[in-house]
C-alpha cells in the first residue's frame, strides 16, 4: 500500500498543502490534474527525491519519510525515461541489479525475463539512441522493474508517444501490472488513460487533492460514493469494476 498522509512541500513558487491518498497494495492508480499542478512533485516525494516540508510517507507498514531513495523499494520512470545513453539495452536493464551486487549470472536471467515480458528480446545489443520511443519506454519500464520493487512510480510515461504506440503500451502495462503484482501510481493528464488503466483515481488541484473528482472516468464508482477514507483522509475514488472500498491504515 501507498499512503500519503497529509503532505506539505513546495516546489519553485508553488505548494502542495495536505495531499493525502491511499493506493491498496498491487493495485493500478492514476494521479491526475492540470500541467504544473505538482503532479510531478508527489511522485518524486514518494520516490524519496524531493524532501517534505510536513507529512509522512507509508509504503506498506514501512515509515519511509526520510529513508534514501535506494532504500524505499520503488521503481521510478521519469517523463523522459532517464536512460544512459552510454549503455546498450541489456546495460540499462542491468544496471539497477549491478550496483546492488547481484551476480552476473542472475543478472543474465533477470535481464532475458524482462527483455521476453517487455517483448524486447531483438533489442539487448542495440544502443539507446537507435529506439523508437515506444521501445525507449519498454527499456525505461524494464530498468525500473529489474530489482522487483514493490511500488512502481510512472510520470507521463506514454505521453509522447503516436497513438498506435500509445495502444500498445496501454497493453503492456496492463498485462505487466497483471503479472507482477506490483502498486502503481501513473501521472498523467490524460483522461484516456484514466479511463483504460486507472482501478483508482486521484486528482490535484489547487495544490490540494480534490474530494470530488470532478469529471469521473466513464467506469467510475456512481455519483454519492464516499470518497473518504476511513481515517478521514481524502482516499482514491475507486473504479466500478472492482471492490469500492479501501482498507484503514
Amino acid at each position: 500500500m501507498i499512503h500519503v498522509n497529509n503532505l506539505t512541500l513546495r516546489a519553485g513558487d508553488f505548494r502542495l498543502n495536505d495531499i493525502s491518498f491511499q493506493v491498496p497494495t498491487g493495485d493500478y492508480c492514476v494521479l491526475m490534474g492540470k500541467t504544473g499542478c505538482g503532479k510531478t512533485t508527489v511522485l518524486e516525494a514518494i520516490a524519496g527525491l524531493k524532501p517534505v516540508d510536513s507529512g509522512q510517507i507509508m509504503l506498506g507498514l514501512q515509515d519511509v519519510t526520510t529513508l534514501h531513495p535506494r532504500d524505499r523499494n520503488i521503481g521510478y520512470v521519469p517523463q523522459d525515461g532517464a536512460l544512459f545513453s552510454t549503455m546498450s539495452v541489456f546495460q540499462n536493464l542491468a544496471f539497477a541489479l549491478q550496483i546492488r551486487n547481484v551476480d552476473r549470472a542472475t543478472v543474465r536471467k533477470r535481464v532475458g525475463e524482462l527483455a521476453t515480458m517487455l517483448e524486447i528480446e531483438p533489442l539487448l545489443e542495440r544502443q539507446i539512441h537507435g529506439l523508437s520511443g515506444g521501445e525507449r519506454q519498454r527499456v525505461a519500464l524494464g530498468r525500473a522493474l529489474s530489482f522487483r520493487p514493490a511500488i512502481l512510480l510512472l510520470d507521463e510515461p506514454l505521453s509522447a508517444l503516436d497513438d498506435s504506440t500509445h495502444d500498445q503500451m496501454c497493453q503492456l502495462l496492463e498485462d505487466v501490472q497483471q503479472q507482477t503484482g506490483v502498486t502503481i501510481l501513473h501521472v498523467t493528464h490524460s483522461q484516456q488513460e484514466a479511463d483504460r488503466l486507472g482501478q483508482w483515481l486521484v486528482r490535484i488541484a489547487d495544490g490540494h487533492v480534490t474530494t470530488n473528482p470532478g469529471r469521473r472516468p466513464t467506469r467510475a464508482l456512481a455519483d454519492g460514493a464516499d470518497t473518504t477514507a476511513p481515517d478521514g483522509s481524502s482516499r482514491a475514488v475507486r473504479k466500478s469494476n472492482a471492490s469500492p472500498e479501501l482498507p484503514s491504515s
